[in-house]
């Protein structure tokens, strides 16, 4: 699922992307869709794949709020009120976090880090797949890896720790991974919580 398109970059690693709305799509994403740590990919429709990040804020930006202009006093006439254009945004924080690659076979996984290129402005940002975020967590040897941890808790903003956790409980709790690295996410999840929970209580 399309949800919008990259409007701006705050570093190399951290883009700004904004939502599509019903003036721009016929059917523009819903709440439920963009939340806190969904992953997400950066690239054009049968096109160049970009790079693959995670949402880790995002903000309301509305123009009428505390506008000074001249308010009316009554309700306006229908027939001489001109249509008047909705210009709030909602713009979603994204650090990038890796890419993905195709293999000999055409199979994707996951290269972790910060990408190389930069990303060009208007390029198309899409929810991923639980098919495509498995893949990411793949190297080419198809055994799963989670190379990002530090990457992330340095570069997701004012609630990377949060955000870290949360990322790591959800691939726990969605049974994409077995045995050992089942585990391995388990322990990484309970000691990121540990960490987190001793820092509040300081």
């Amino acid at each position: 699922m399309r949800l919008g398109k990259v409007v701006k970059s705050n570093s190399h690693c951290d883009y700004v992307v904004q939502l599509d709305d019903d003036m721009e799509v016929v059917a523009p994403p819903k709440a439920d869709d963009y939340g806190f740590g969904s992953f997400v990919k950066l690239e054009e429709p049968f096109g160049r794949h970009w790079a693959v990040g995670i949402i880790y804020n995002s903000q309301l930006v509305n123009p009428l709020f505390l506008s000074n202009g001249p308010r009316l006093s009554s309700e306006p006439d229908p027939q001489f009120t001109p249509d008047l254009i909705n210009e709030t945004r909602t713009l979603l924080g994204t650090v990038l976090i890796g890419w993905l690659v195709p293999d000999e076979r055409g199979d994707l996984y996951g290269v972790h880090g910060i990408p190389r290129v930069v990303v060009p402005v208007n390029t198309p940002v899409s929810i991923m797949s639980q098919d495509e975020i498995y893949s990411f967590h793949l190297d080419q040897s198809g055994a799963p890896k989670f190379c990002y941890y530090s990457h992330l808790l340095h570069c997701g903003g004012s609630f990377a720790p949060q955000l870290t956790q949360q990322v790591l409980k959800e691939l726990a709790d969605s049974s994409l991974f077995s045995g050992a690295e089942q585990r391995a996410l388990e322990i990484l999840c309970k000691e990121l919580s540990w960490k987190n929970t001793m820092g509040a209580m300081r």
